[in-house]
């Protein structure tokens, strides 16, 4: 017969875990995993418990200890330190010296004669020597001689020291101990995956002369600026040849005329498919001196992975058992009716020969790492295997665990939700149809007030090549600048498509969400210097949240009440106070708006009863604030929104004050 029998403590409700354990939690390296879990036993007995957690290099169990919150809630912490996946659980048991402890205090404390309560507790220290080391042992050793030695008053006070409790915690019978039934795991990715600014661009849009092709070397020209801009991210759109069959023309026309380049997402032709470049674009080696060059200015290449293939892909030659076939003998194009996409055919992921299938395009990862990308950026994965992307991004990390997966999914919640804890390490969101103060409050929730945040980790997109929204379309400059300081200060990640968004380009299909003569469809030659660009106003609030570690997080997000529903502000702080943002914003882009702003500033470590100075950091104005009620005015013709950092009002040792 086991043990079993003797294990009294329960363990139940262990946090946080997703869906029972069968889904990681993620963080970064460096991040904090809080663990919480409610323990008890039967009967009166002290109960002891530790967090085990071991990181991807360890082949032993680290504990801490968990310590009693209240009404049987206990809650422990580590950090996660190295790239990989953690494992953890709980371990509680019915702590009989401890339990002992109590009750001789009690006893003593009563008036009562604990002679045979001490030889009892003298018992237990005994069974510890058995198994202590050496220095344990004649520390042991001498608390025995002082129990034995002195009256009862000093006895106990030796007893029931803290210190002799945690020494005897070190040499007591595991058997007794209840371990909880799941191991949960952690993955911890690259800090990028937490914090990133990205930046979009067609690389065959990148040439200096209007017509002109761009290559992969004009790219290289553009970094330094893009670097001002303060972006670490820069994404380009699919590389690969594109095919020729059904070519969609400009404005996405169904006929291409001579000389059209057609959508860069209907990838393959005769020169290659999804381990090829565009020749237009340059060749491999370019590619590569790209990525290496980025790098030099702290800016990661994130490549496009749109697992789907032109009619003209060698794949639909090669491996005709991956697609869908119509009674007629042609292929299956893909369609969202009534939208028709010709020029693309989806991959058909039960194919008898799903193994295969799997493999290669595992490959195509593998192909573009050797060549330096950690950043991928995955089109329209809701469209493929959930059970396909499980497996493959696992696979992928076990060997390159700093490779990021962002989720471009934007679709029904469940499913949004269910890729995200699938592995995929940033997602889309709807921030991009998020417009009044009540809808981004209640949004914001969702993803950090609720389990959500444990396995999504959002990035806000103000714009892409496929959606121009319709307050952009609308709502010119002001619009612009209001939703790039939401993207960027209500997300640690966040993203915009540039050109398109810097010169605030508002031209769409008449009642779509559309750009009119979408870049996807044809060149591009951007005027990047355009009188009224929003580059240097980019490149500001880029800096601000390189600045101010509060920015760095999206989980400490708090709204304050305002008398306006027109203006929204929010506030983000440092774990430790130290950096205190807080961000007023003007969602009417058309009008000034004006309110009493409710900062609860005891919460920040603000006295109440003195002054403190909140420093504007898109204008650099300084403001004196009183109390926890200010006035706050917001001109969108100026600029729709602030950034405020908090400086405390701290006492010298003279007469005077100072702000921090």
């Amino acid at each position: 017969m086991n043990d079993s029998g003797k294990k009294r403590v329960v363990i139940e409700n262990v946090r946080p875990q997703i869906e029972g354990g069968r889904f990681p939690i993620k963080r970064a390296v460096g991040e904090k995993v809080v663990v919480t879990a409610d323990l008890f036993s039967d009967g009166h007995d002290t109960v002891s418990a530790r967090l085990l957690f071991k990181g991807p290099h360890d082949a032993d169990w680290k504990e801490s200890p968990l310590t009693y919150i209240e009404n049987d809630l206990w809650s422990a912490e580590f950090r996660v330190m190295d790239l990989g996946t953690y494992q953890y659980t709980v371990e509680g048991w019915v702590d009989h010296f401890r339990t002992w402890q109590k009750d001789l205090r009690k006893k003593f404390d009563a008036g009562q004669n604990v002679k045979v309560e001490l030889q009892i507790g003298l018992g237990y220290i005994e069974k510890a020597i058995i198994k202590a080391g050496k220095d344990d042992k004649n520390k042991l050793g001498t608390i025995i001689e002082e129990i034995k030695g002195n009256g009862p008053e000093l006895a106990v006070l030796t007893a029931v020291d803290k210190d002799l409790g945690e020494l005897i915690e070190k040499y007591r019978d595991p058997s007794s101990a209840s371990r909880y039934q799941k191991e949960l795991l952690v993955v911890a990715d690259q800090k990028k995956a937490v914090f990133s600014s990205w930046y979009e661009r067609f690389p065959r849009s990148c040439a200096s002369e209007p017509g002109k092709h761009g290559t992969f070397k004009d790219c290289e020209a553009l970094l330094p600026e893009i670097e001002r801009m303060g972006f670490d991210v820069l994404y380009l759109p699919p590389i690969h040849p594109i095919g020729r069959t059904k070519r969609k023309g400009k404005n996405n026309n169904p006929l291409c005329e001579e000389g059209d380049v057609g959508s860069p997402w209907a990838i393959g032709a005769e020169e290659g498919g999804h381990k090829a470049v565009l020749p237009a674009l340059g060749t491999l080696d370019d590619f590569r001196d790209l990525v290496e060059r980025a790098r030099d200015y702290g800016i990661d290449i994130a490549m496009d992975i749109a697992f789907q293939c032109s009619p003209d892909h060698p794949y639909v030659k090669e491996h005709p058992e991956w697609f869908t076939w119509r009674p007629d003998g042609t292929v299956q194009f893909a369609e969202n009716p009534p939208k028709k996409y010709e020029d693309i055919i989806p991959i058909n992921f039960e194919s008898d020969q799903w193994q295969d299938l799997w493999e290669e395009l595992k490959s195509v990862f593998l192909f573009w790492i050797e060549k330096g990308v950690r950043i991928f950026r995955i089109d329209n994965p809701h469209t493929k295997s959930f059970a396909f992307w499980e497996w493959v991004i696992n696979e992928i990390k076990q060997d390159y665990p700093e490779t990021i997966f962002l989720s471009e999914a934007f679709t029904r919640p469940k499913v949004m939700y269910r890729l995200a804890k699938l592995g995929f390490s940033q997602s889309y969101t709807y921030f991009t149809w998020r417009n009044t103060k009540q809808e981004f409050m209640e949004y914001m929730k969702e993803l950090v007030r609720t389990d959500v945040r444990e396995f999504l980790r959002p990035n806000f997109w103000t714009n892409t090549p496929d959606i121009l929204p319709e307050h952009l379309q609308y709502g010119g400059r002001p619009a612009y600048m209001m939703r790039l300081v939401l993207a960027a200060t209500l997300s640690s990640n966040y993203g915009i498509y540039g050109p398109a968004f810097e010169l605030f380009v508002q031209d769409a299909i008449e009642g779509k969400e559309e750009y009119l003569y979408s870049e996807k469809y044809e060149l591009k030659h951007w005027d990047w210097d355009k009188e009224g660009n929003l580059k240097d106003f980019i490149a500001r609030i880029n800096n601000i949240r390189k600045e101010n570690p509060a920015l760095q997080d999206t989980w400490n997000v708090q709204f304050y009440e305002v008398d306006n529903d027109y203006l929204m502000c929010y506030g983000k702080t440092s774990d430790d106070l130290s950096n205190i943002i807080i961000v007023a914003v003007n969602l009417d882009p058309y009008h000034s708006q004006g309110g009493w702003v409710n900062i609860p500033i005891a919460e920040l470590g603000v006295d109440p009863h003195q002054p403190y100075l909140v420093h504007d950091l898109l204008s650099d104005d300084k403001f004196i604030w009183h109390g926890e009620k200010n006035f706050i005015q917001l001109d969108p013709a100026v600029v729709p929104a602030q950034i405020f950092r908090v400086r405390k009002r701290l006492k010298r040792e003279m007469d005077f004050d100072y702000f921090l």
